[in-house]
């Protein structure tokens, strides 16, 4: 069974910092690029940031360059991102997952990846 768990989220005030991680079991981790997305109330999903495997060639939007770091360990089939200088933009539910085929594709689209973790809450206070 494929299981992604996003963990490490929280309260923090404007400009901290968070750092994210996803434990992922059940599949080839590192044959998969694997994304991070988010979703605020009200609004629509969006992804954050996206690392594949093989070349570890990396995504980030606009909104999120500079700020987010998206990095795995292949060893510990986890996924992180650390966050930085974090807004009150940034509050939503931060959810983990992985490519669907072409498994080790970045990708800025949702519907290319297949797998979704349960989510983690960050929340971010002005």
């Amino acid at each position: 069974e494929v299981q992604l768990q996003a963990s490490g989220g929280g309260l923090v005030q404007t400009g901290g910092s968070l750092r994210l991680s996803c434990a992922t079991s059940g599949f080839a981790f590192d044959d998969y690029a694997i994304g991070w997305f988010r979703q605020a109330p009200g609004k629509e999903r969006e992804e954050v940031a996206c690392i594949a495997s093989s070349d570890a060639k990396t995504y980030y939007p606009a909104s999120a360059k500079g700020r987010f770091t998206i990095s795995r360990d292949n060893a510990k089939n986890t996924l992180y991102l650390q966050m930085n200088s974090l807004k009150p933009e940034d509050t939503a539910v931060y959810y983990c997952a992985a490519r669907s085929n072409p498994f080790d594709a970045i990708s800025n689209t949702g519907s290319d990846f297949g797998s979704w973790g349960q989510g983690t809450l960050v929340t971010v206070s002005s």
